[in-house]
């Protein structure tokens, strides 16, 4: 479903939306200027933007995120720097691209040498810093892991002993629910829940609960202080688990199956290509309703801000760490460069003082996150950190702060630039697709994709190759290879004499510590 910047604002006035009232005693500002003291951002799991009322989505129910995105500024042009959790994560966490914390891969333990966080910056300022689910820290085995400046963590080992120690009550056996979660071993029907079903627990029982009830409880402790706390919410990544209750809330029939285009199916995955359209309509069923369930407890931590009366003091950032690929290009997942898998929801609330119900076309990425966060807070931002602060168009002082922006997956040796009308694709094609996703085609060798947006927002057709484009190419090769020269750790032993493409083939190499182990 592709989602068009009209679609974006008549979301953001839906009926009754306004009317019904969401953090109240920020609706007017009293003329006097606020000072923020708290930051709250919470983040969806593989949360695709085009599965949003407020972006335009006029089939998914999630009142309580449109109803904080009616208070607050809507990106609608933001990219996420990686499409991969712990890439994306981690480089949000610190303002600076994935190559630059040496975190481009799945499982790369996240390093505390050299990367300095958010946490770790506001904790020296004498903030309560809390992170509630996941992580995606990495650090498998070690004895004693670094908490990364998070004072508070709590994740899904501590809702596990909780359920051992209060058991809910039984699943009757006439409800079917998902088996065990078996990627890639079984069919992708099965482990992508094309059945549509639920989990086996009551909706008070499920991670999106656990992590509110958690994140409120954070809230009420620290309330009276300035604090930090980051929620990473599990859903709605697959197998897209929602509660018995929430079973039979969508119709599969009723979901849209994008068409794709020729040009997609070299690229198919295999483990893709026998699903039906059955399957992917109940493949997208589920991925909604763990959308709605994700919001309903997003709406309870919300609500928790505003009772404790700090709704005019606190941001409140909702983003997805990625989007997702929902039978786009005739896949699930994300993993590629196409928009609907780079880009990502990203809802702005600054305490009432700006941007009420303002939607944005503005080009912003993830590492542009932090540095607006240290702005609107008046603290120094770090020489480190590579992204821009977005506070000027949120306050409306500037139309734009990036020309570009940019995001990498290292994994199949890809990266893109855009300038928002313009994409540019560089893949090195050494192997065929990592993480399970091979085609079976084999390696494709290097492939350039040149996309116009303004056209063919759906990039459906490849224009790298027409004579008349290039000059473009070789342009937004220059862009790419600027960022990577400056912010690439180990960028001055780049050999000399090297073109275009020779260079981006060495920076497009996982500068990961177990770079070698992910590769196999």
């Amino acid at each position: 479903m592709k989602i068009s910047k009209n679609q974006v604002i008549r979301g953001l006035l839906l009926p009754g939306m306004v009317a019904a009232g969401f953090l109240p005693s920020c609706q007017v500002n009293k003329g006097r200027e606020v000072k923020i003291k708290n930051v709250v951002i919470l983040i969806g799991d593989d949360h695709s933007s085009e599965v949003l009322g407020c972006y335009g989505n006029d089939i998914v129910r999630t009142p309580n995120l449109d109803r904080l995105a009616s208070q607050s500024t809507i990106f609608t042009d933001a990219y996420s720097n990686a499409p991969v959790c712990s890439a994306s994560r981690q480089s949000l966490l610190t303002g600076r691209y994935p190559h630059a914390t040496g975190v481009t891969l799945l499982t790369t333990p996240f390093q505390d040498e050299g990367n300095l966080t958010l946490a770790e910056i506001l904790k020296r300022r004498g903030f309560v810093t809390g992170v509630i689910g996941k992580t995606h820290f990495n650090n498998y085995g070690d004895k004693n892991p670094s908490h990364h400046g998070f004072d508070v963590m709590v994740d899904e080992k501590e809702r596990r002993e909780w359920l051992k120690q209060n058991p809910p009550p039984p699943i009757p056996d006439s409800i079917k629910t998902l088996g065990p979660w078996r990627p890639f071993k079984d069919p992708a029907r099965i482990w992508l829940n094309a059945d549509y079903l639920p989990t086996a627990e009551w909706a008070e029982d499920g991670s999106a609960a656990w992590d509110a009830r958690k994140a409120i409880d954070f809230l009420r402790e620290n309330k009276d202080t300035s604090f930090l706390m980051w929620v990473g919410f599990h859903e709605p990544h697959s197998p897209f688990n929602f509660p018995v209750e929430y079973r039979n809330k969508y119709n599969p029939g009723d979901m849209p199956v994008p068409e794709g285009s020729p040009e997609d199916d070299r690229f198919i995955p295999a483990i893709f290509r026998n699903l039906t359209k059955k399957d992917k309509q109940g493949i997208i069923a589920s991925y909604y309703t763990s959308v709605e369930y994700l919001d309903e407890n997003v709406g309870k931590i919300i609500n928790e801000i505003d009772k404790l009366g700090l709704d005019d003091n606190t941001l409140v950032i909702y983003l997805g760490d990625q989007g997702y690929l929902l039978g786009d290009h005739k896949r699930f997942e994300k993993h590629t460069m196409w928009d609907p898998a780079v880009k990502a929801p990203l809802i702005f609330y600054t305490g009432g003082l700006y941007g009420k119900g303002q939607t944005n076309d503005a080009l912003v990425e993830f590492i542009d996150v932090v540095p607006t966060v240290l702005d609107f807070l008046n603290i120094p931002v770090p020489a480190e950190v590579q992204g821009k602060s977005m506070k000027p168009i949120i306050t409306g002082s500037k139309n734009e702060i990036n020309h570009y922006v940019f995001a990498e997956f290292l994994v199949d040796n890809k990266a893109m630039v855009t300038d928002g009308k313009w994409k540019y694709i560089f893949t090195t094609g050494a192997k065929d697709l990592g993480q399970g996703y091979a085609t079976g085609f084999g390696p494709t060798g290097i492939l350039h994709k040149l996309y116009n947006l303004d056209a063919d927002p759906g990039e459906t057709t490849n224009l790298a190759g027409k004579p008349e484009n290039r000059d473009r190419v070789e342009k937004m090769q220059e862009k790419m290879i600027h960022i990577f020269e400056n912010t690439y750790p180990g960028a001055d032993s780049l050999p000399s004499g090297l073109s275009n493409v020779e260079k981006l083939e060495w920076f497009c190499r996982p500068p990961d510590k177990n770079a070698n182990i992910n590769a196999k």
